[in-house]
């Protein structure tokens, strides 16, 4: 058998061919063995076609988080013991979801629940959605302002299709999460405002304004996914004011600016820190916001696939339509049970409570372990912990070698380092839209203990050592 590199082929092959690649043929039998050596192969061939993917398809980037799982899962595989501080995710064994929660699901699913849901969602979970925004952000949408979705992703998506055309202005920060791949599936136009470590990494209007002229759509979320930093009440203040003022100077015929508002994590805030949102700060923005929220983080049920996204009527309506089409409803019986749950108002406060102070106990042992390696002298830093799973840590020592005379050329060098020296694992900046060049890294507790994250301090400090 003669194996042929496709690429050396043409799209589709019909008749004869001259191959001039060198292949070799063993042939064994009783009594004799045969090496065959073809410099030039002659073939007839039929109707041989290679597969050519969509444009589209062809034109998507992988993600960075994959290929650093990928290089995780490897040395698992070869027994290294590697903390992982990459994924946006919860270990269900040591963060599981509320008992009420589960049970309720449980009894749903014994009770039949297993048919489709209503395209919106079903008619108790937007009640007490309805219920649950209003007493937790004193925010007032009913539940045909409401749309329920297989998690927050689908709502994303569909908050893109409902507003954005090709060729839309999309302006969003640098780091952030997905938006520039949802820009490439819509043929977007993508402005990515690069944002600074003395801000958070949190925009400000002075730097969105030079780019929402024109713009259909501005994406922000806070608590910021990967940063774990959050909007103050004069800077988003100051956004909200430059949204009103950039769509009071458009015509009718023109599109307005919106805002997506992901406040996936506005449940997962930390000692002084306060979650604000566009609507409160400025009610006239009511009709331009779409605010993408739900269960995934709140409650530790990313798994559970529950997410819903709240807005002007006209705008969740034909979300609904693109969620349908798309099929991203939330399954039945997990929607049943989260209504009855969020209307146990004891119970979520309850577990909001003991979950918030263990992600809280661990994102301040993390910041204070980088705290005391900076102390020593590290070339490291952080920013304290305000809200979500994350941590927003710097690790500069690109231009660095290591002891087997690696040079360390930007920030995924670094963590590639990390991962086999220190057997810990984090995402580069770089992975959300910033330079390789700029060596800040992405955190996540989720998946962690506190005692391993205690224990993985010693060992950056002592791969670090090294450099």
């Amino acid at each position: 058998m003669v194996t042929l590199n496709y690429k050396l082929l043409p799209t589709l092959l019909n008749g004869p061919l001259f191959i001039n690649q060198t292949f070799v043929i063993q042939i064994k039998g009783a009594g004799f063995n045969y090496r065959i050596v073809y410099k030039r192969l002659y073939l007839h061939l039929k109707n041989i076609k290679t597969m050519i993917p969509s444009k589209l398809a062809q034109n998507l980037r992988g993600s960075e988080i994959i290929k650093i799982a990928g290089e995780i899962n490897e040395l698992k595989r070869q027994g290294q013991n590697i903390a992982n501080l990459t994924i946006g995710d919860f270990d269900s064994n040591i963060y599981p979801i509320p008992a009420d929660l589960k049970a309720g699901i449980i009894d749903a699913y014994n009770a039949n629940q297993t048919n489709y849901p209503p395209a919106d969602g079903v008619l108790s979970l937007r009640e007490s959605v309805s219920d649950f925004i209003t007493k937790e952000y004193k925010l007032d949408y009913k539940p045909n302002q409401i749309l329920i979705s297989g998690g927050s992703r689908p709502l994303i998506y569909a908050t893109y299709l409902a507003l954005v055309d090709p060729g839309d202005k999309v302006v969003f920060p640098a780091p952030s999460w997905n938006n520039n791949h949802y820009c490439d599936l819509l043929t977007a136009k993508p402005v990515i405002v690069q944002t600074l470590p003395e801000n958070n990494f949190m925009p400000t209007a002075a730097e969105l304004r030079p780019h929402v002229k024109g713009a259909t759509l501005l994406a922000l979320c806070s608590p910021l996914n990967p940063t774990g930093t959050m909007f103050t009440k004069k800077d988003l203040e100051e956004i909200c004011d430059l949204v009103i003022e950039e769509n009071a100077s458009r015509t009718p015929a023109e599109k307005p600016l919106y805002i997506l508002y992901d406040q996936i994590y506005s449940q997962l805030t930390f000692g002084v820190h306060k979650h604000y949102d566009p609507v409160t700060l400025r009610p006239e923005l009511k009709d331009y916001v779409v605010f993408v929220d739900g269960s995934s983080k709140c409650f530790a049920a990313t798994g559970v696939r529950v997410g819903w996204g709240f807005g002007p009527a006209d705008i969740i309506n034909n979300m609904k339509a693109i969620v349908g089409h798309m099929g991203a409803w939330s399954p039945k019986a997990e929607q049943v049970a989260m209504a009855a749950y969020l209307k146990d108002a004891a119970s979520v406060t309850s577990f909001l409570n003991g979950f918030k102070a263990r992600i809280q106990a661990s994102l301040q042992a993390l910041y204070n372990g980088f705290m005391e390696l900076k102390a020593e002298g590290f070339a490291v830093d952080a920013i304290e912990p305000m809200g979500a799973i994350y941590l927003t840590v710097k690790i500069d020592y690109s231009g660095k070698t290591t002891p087997d005379g690696t040079l360390i050329k930007n920030s995924a060098d670094v963590n590639f380092y990390l991962i086999k020296e220190a057997g810990c694992a984090l995402v580069p900046f770089s992975a959300f839209g910033t330079d390789e060049s700029e060596n800040w890294f992405r955190a996540s507790v989720g998946a962690s203990t506190l005692e391993e994250i205690e224990a993985m301090i010693p060992r950056i400090k002592t791969a670090l050592a090294k450099l």
